[in-house]
C-alpha cells in the first residue's frame, strides 16, 4: 500500500479508504484525523488534546492523544500522522476530500476554472455538509467556513453556466444554493433570471413570490429593491 491509497472523507460520515478499502476507525481517531485535517499547519499536541477531550483534565487528554496516535499507526503501518516535535500534521499523501473540493470551489469563485462539461458531481460535492451529525466543540466554525465558500462557489457556477446559455445547470447550482442558505437573496435572483431567460415567466414569478411570501413569514422583511424590478414586468397590472 502506498501513501497515495490513503483518502479521509470529511464530507459526509466520516470514511477512511485505502488501498481501496474502506477501513474500520476508532472513534477518538476519527476525531483526532477530522481535527488535523482542519488544521492547515497541524496542531499543537497540548492544544489538540484539550480541544479532542475538553471534559477531562490535562492529563487525561494528554493520554487519550498517545492512545488515538497508537490506534492511527495500527490502522495505517506507513503513517497517517507526522509528528514532529510537539507538532501534529497528517501527512501530505493523505488525500482529503474536503480540501479537494476548496480548491476547485476557490478556482470557480475566481473563475480560473474552465466550467465542466458535466456539472452534477462539482455541485453534489458542494452540497455535501461537513461531518454531519457529529458534536464537537471546534466543529461549527468550520462548518460556518465551508458553508459560505461553497454558497459562493455555486453562485458563481450558476451565474457562469447562466452567462454560457447552460441553463439546467446554472439553476441546479442555485438550488443547491438556496438549499443551503434559504435566505440569501442572491441565488433566488439566479433561478428567477435563468426561469426568465428560458421564457418561463410563470415560474420566475412563482419564484419570487414564493420566496418573498417566507421573507415575510420568517422574518417580516421583503426581497430588496433589485430582486423585485426584476419580476415587476412581468407581474400583473
Amino acid at each position: 500500500m502506498s501513501w497515495n491509497d490513503v483518502r479521509l472523507e470529511l464530507l459526509g460520515p466520516f470514511e477512511l479508504v485505502s488501498a481501496g478499502q474502506r477501513r474500520a476507525v476508532p472513534s477518538g481517531v476519527q476525531r483526532l484525523l477530522a481535527y488535523l485535517a482542519l488544521q492547515e499547519d497541524g496542531a499543537h499536541r497540548t492544544a489538540a488534546a484539550e480541544q479532542l477531550w475538553p471534559d477531562c483534565t490535562s492529563a487525561r487528554a494528554a493520554a487519550n492523544l498517545r492512545s488515538a496516535l497508537c490506534h492511527a499507526r495500527r490502522i495505517d503501518s506507513i503513517g497517517l500522522i507526522n509528528s514532529v516535535g510537539q507538532r501534529l500534521t497528517l501527512t501530505p499523501s493523505t488525500q482529503v476530500d474536503l480540501r479537494l473540493v476548496q480548491e476547485a470551489a476557490r478556482q470557480a469563485i475566481t473563475g480560473l476554472r474552465p466550467l465542466p462539461g458535466e456539472a452534477d458531481h462539482l455541485i453534489a460535492d458542494l452540497s455535501r455538509e461537513l461531518l454531519p451529525g457529529w458534536a464537537e466543540e471546534w466543529l461549527p466554525m468550520e462548518r460556518e467556513r465551508w458553508g459560505q465558500t461553497r454558497v459562493y462557489a455555486l453562485e458563481s457556477l450558476a451565474q457562469q453556466f447562466q452567462s454560457a446559455g447552460r441553463y439546467l445547470p446554472a439553476l441546479q447550482a442555485a438550488l443547491a444554493a438556496i438549499a443551503i442558505d434559504p435566505f440569501r437573496e442572491t441565488p433566488h435572483r439566479i433561478a428567477i433570471e435563468v426561469h426568465i431567460n428560458e421564457g418561463n415567466v410563470a415560474s420566475a414569478i412563482k419564484r419570487y413570490q414564493d420566496y418573498r411570501a417566507f421573507l415575510h413569514r420568517e422574518l417580516r422583511v421583503s426581497p430588496s429593491r433589485q430582486m423585485a424590478q426584476l419580476v415587476q414586468a412581468l407581474l400583473p397590472t
